[in-house]
């Protein structure tokens, strides 16, 4: 077999068909676009129009709300932290913040801080400052003789001033 004798088999590849080249073409004129109108006109693609019947994406229910102010906590559990300071990646000594974290591979990115979970357990007696944490894991740190450090809340809101009717 030689590269120049390699060739597709029989009607494997059809030939496009050349529009707009006369009328005994059978696709001549208006080359198979009808007459006149928006879609007889080049780049048009009307999306998500169905020829007057109520497209699909407005006959389905509108479910659900996208908080865009939504904080992204990265959750990290108390058998985590406690498996990495047995290899060695963290020193239980050390103030563990986020960017120790993620220096010792435990997250990837801190996004809106990190939240302390309680799964699994901790026996070394460490100092962690997180953005959150649970009650339980909160508890087990304090039980193994370590301290969880918690932003303070936020101060409220003042509520909006409210003009009653006469």
């Amino acid at each position: 077999m030689r590269l120049n004798q390699i060739s597709d088999n029989a009607g494997a590849h059809k030939m496009r068909m050349r529009v707009g080249r006369g009328i005994g073409s059978g696709k001549g004129k208006t080359s198979g676009r009808g007459v006149k109108g928006q879609k007889a006109r080049t780049g048009v693609a009307v999306k998500g129009f169905e020829g007057g019947q109520m497209p699909l994406h407005r006959r389905l229910p509108k479910r659900g709300f996208k908080n865009i102010l939504r904080l992204r906590y990265v959750a990290v559990n108390l058998g985590t932290l406690q498996a990495a300071i047995e290899a060695g990646k963290l020193d239980a000594k050390a103030m563990i913040d986020a960017a120790m974290l993620q220096a010792a591979g435990i997250i990837r990115r801190a996004h809106d801080g990190v939240r302390l979970l309680g799964k699994g357990e901790i026996k070394a007696a460490i100092t962690i400052a997180v953005a959150g944490a649970s009650a339980s894991a909160v508890a087990a740190v304090e039980k193994a003789g370590g301290k969880v450090t918690l932003p303070p809340p936020p101060a409220e809101r003042p509520k909006k001033m409210v003009k009653k009717a006469k």
